[in-house]
């Protein structure tokens, strides 16, 4: 039971690592409507009628969502480490726990900058383009923090049964 904790923290962290870098690196967080096109942006650049463009304005919000995303797919990366390192040496080793607490500081790292992204776009560009929608590498995003969340709800329940649970004793019955 206990790599079964630890083996579904694992897995659910390297499925919410791979939404993570596959969320932060497309460029379709948002599509709009501009000039009679569509147009989609994401955090590293903007494409319209199919040619894209790095982001020539430096945005206060950009800046946070791209940091905290990226510090996101770090701490899933080291939790995912860590609770690989579980199968080595142990579930009883504190590499599980901190592994844990790594999936979900990511979990709320990337919670943190897809609501900066949210609300900074519901309020700007919501009144600015009518026709606006997130788009599906946003909504991945929504579905790698549900992931890192519970990775790191395994690991730490894998963590805390085993200091639970009594050791065997080796004395032998007289």
């Amino acid at each position: 039971m206990l790599y079964t904790l630890a083996g579904g923290g694992t897995l659910c962290g390297v499925a919410a690592l791979v939404l993570l870098i596959v969320s932060t690196a497309t460029d379709f967080w948002m599509q709009y409507r501009y000039s009679g096109s569509s147009a989609n942006q994401g955090l590293w650049r903007f494409c319209i009628n199919h040619k894209c463009h790095a982001h020539t304005i430096t945005v206060a919000f950009w800046d946070a969502t791209r940091a905290f995303m990226l510090l996101a797919v770090l701490s899933c990366f080291a939790g995912v480490v860590l609770g690989l390192s579980a199968f080595t040496n142990g579930t009883k080793n504190r590499r599980v726990r901190t592994g844990g607490i790594a999936l979900v500081l990511s979990g709320f790292l990337a919670l943190l900058a897809l609501a900066i992204y949210t609300g900074v776009t519901v309020t700007f560009f919501g009144k600015r383009f009518l026709d606006w929608r997130f788009s599906w590498s946003y909504i991945i995003g929504w579905v790698a923090i549900i992931l890192a969340f519970a990775a790191g709800v395994f690991q730490l329940c894998a963590y805390q049964r085993t200091t639970a649970e009594p050791t065997p004793s080796n004395n032998p019955d007289s």
